[in-house]
């Protein structure tokens, strides 16, 4: 017995933020049936042999459905009326001319949830927007805020961050409304706009002063927006220090010999240390230039002292703990590859979820049904 065990979800969403939403719902047992438009979902061609396709779908199976021609809308209602949960990422307009919000279906079946995210919430001016990724992480203040950070020009981050977050709110979301549905009896739509669901995450961090009337201060958290606060050189290469509170930093100058550093006005108290953030990380960056990685590894571990390795992408396949931890799955897709994913997060006492199966693979059928509950 899987967490979401005879859960099923009808997910009519493309490329990241929905098929995310749905990946861990069934990474914890819910039966999902993928959607596809009769060419397939874009990420099916995107990145190295589909990859990231790979990753956001495995475990589902695949029904290719043209919604805009009546007996493509014909069959996929016959796929709601047995769902629990309707998924999809289609703007509020699209939604309602193809049927498929709460209130078109709940005659067909009262129970189900209708769960979707887009751009923009509905009553603004940017409501019938296209929202991705890129513009999501610019609207919010995120590209800015790494530029100011940086010393340089906006950027984004190189992840598709807005789709995972807000595909994450959006499981949160949904396991939420299939709870409620289940102690009132009550099922309903639930959106989850992209715009504002990720500037609560950046206000979160750095609306900082303007969050008070009158304002305390200006915008922005001045650790996190320290040029220092970024990897450190070694020796031979790269490390990740964090000195956080008074005991770090009473360790690490000990460690180097450097008491005295303790008696400076701007490195001997945490609230010292955060108005003189810069200055107290360059103390950190030029000491840590004087060994290699490894070394101070092992050291800053033996005092009790947070660091972690600087992975590249191979080095993460590779890393002991992640293998230790079971984290690597290797999975056997039908044309003859394995797909090295991750496995299912978190650990469950009672209802582990099972290992991830193989994406749908294409074409897929032109019809489907249910698997018996």
């Amino acid at each position: 017995m899987t967490a979401l065990a005879g859960l099923r979800v009808l997910d009519a969403s493309t490329v990241v933020m929905g098929p995310y939403a749905t990946r861990l719902l069934t990474d914890l047992g819910a039966e999902v049936l993928k959607v596809e438009p009769p060419e397939g979902d874009v990420m099916r061609r995107a990145g190295q042999g589909g990859a990231i396709f790979a990753h956001l779908n495995r475990g589902k199976r695949s029904v290719a459905l043209d919604l805009k021609a009546p007996e493509g809308r014909e069959a996929f209602r016959a796929l709601a009326a047995e769902a629990d949960v309707l998924v999809h990422n289609m703007r509020p307009d699209a939604a309602a001319r193809l049927g498929l919000r709460q209130q078109d279906l709940a005659a067909l079946n009262p129970r189900l949830v209708v769960a979707c995210a887009y751009g923009y919430g509905a009553g603004g001016p940017y409501a019938a927007r296209p929202a991705y990724d890129d513009l999501i992480q610019a609207a919010s203040g995120l590209a800015d805020t790494i530029g100011r950070a940086g010393g340089g020009e906006p950027r984004y981050v190189p992840l598709t961050l807005a789709d995972r977050v807000v595909g994450a709110h959006l499981a949160f979301a949904i396991t939420a409304a299939i709870a409620c549905r289940e102690r009132t009896g009550v099922a309903q739509q639930v959106e989850v706009p992209m715009f504002e669901t990720f500037a609560d995450l950046v206000a979160g961090d750095h609306l900082g002063g303007l969050s008070f009337d009158p304002p305390e201060g200006g915008a922005y958290y001045p650790r996190l927006m320290s040029p220092q606060r970024r990897p450190y050189r070694s020796r031979d290469g790269w490390i990740a220090v964090l000195l956080y509170n008074d005991a770090h930093w009473h360790r690490f100058f000990g460690m180097i010999g450097r008491e005295d550093l303790l008696e400076d006005p701007r490195l001997a108290t945490h609230a010292a240390r955060q108005a003189n953030i810069d200055h107290a990380y360059a103390q950190v960056a030029e000491a840590l230039a004087h060994r290699d990685t490894a070394e101070w590894l092992q050291l800053l571990s033996e005092a009790d002292v947070p660091a972690a390795p600087v992975n590249d992408i191979a080095a993460l396949r590779e890393d002991p703990h992640l293998r230790a931890t079971g984290f690597w799955r290797d999975v056997p897709l039908p044309d003859g590859r394995t797909l090295h994913t991750t496995a299912p997060f978190g650990r469950w006492s009672a209802t582990p979820p099972a290992p991830p199966g193989p994406p749908p693979p294409w074409p897929a059928p032109a019809s489907t049904t249910w698997k018996s509950r």
